[in-house]
């Protein structure tokens, strides 16, 4: 369990919300994402399974314990993404150069796993933050980050985020 970093949870979940709305809420963020792209299209980012299946010889139990782990990888990375975003901020704001090296080793470590599960919303997302060098823009791809990967595992945001305590 963590608690909220600076990110879509903590600008959109409400504990008085149902969990089913703070689903609604990511699916709708991800979706703004997956509309925002250009050369391409929402059902170009659809996760498939059976895509997944059938390109990695894997049964559904293991793909889906791999999207778990996957989803909660990147859940739990989140707090470090904002914590070097906030350093990179603070390095801009006194003049200095900031250093984007641990920003995108820690994209390009998530990336790897994105691509090997073929989730393509995260690999467009993870993509751009090793290459942007415009904080803002990083700061909204972290939320579709986050907000792509509670739509692929609800229930991991579920347990991590401990949603069930009141």
């Amino acid at each position: 369990m963590i608690s909220f970093a600076n990110n879509f949870s903590k600008k959109f979940f409400n504990r008085k919300d149902s969990f089913e709305l703070y689903v609604q809420k990511a699916q709708k963020k991800c979706r703004e994402f997956k509309n925002s792209v250009k050369h391409g299209s929402e059902e170009d980012f659809e996760y498939s399974i059976e895509l997944t299946k059938s390109e990695l010889g894997l049964d559904d139990e293991l793909i889906d314990s791999l999207l778990e782990d996957y989803v909660t990888q990147i859940l739990l990375t989140l707090p470090e993404f904002y914590k070097i975003l906030d350093s990179l901020r603070k390095s801009c704001k006194k003049g200095d150069e900031p250093d984007m090296q641990p920003l995108r080793d820690l994209a390009h470590k998530n990336l790897g796993v994105a691509r090997n599960l073929r989730i393509k919303d995260a690999q467009k997302i993870l993509a751009t933050i090793m290459i942007s060098n415009n904080l803002e823009k990083i700061a909204v791809y972290l939320e579709y980050l986050e907000a792509c990967a509670i739509s692929l595992k609800p229930s991991v945001a579920y347990k991590i985020y401990n949603l069930d305590k009141k």
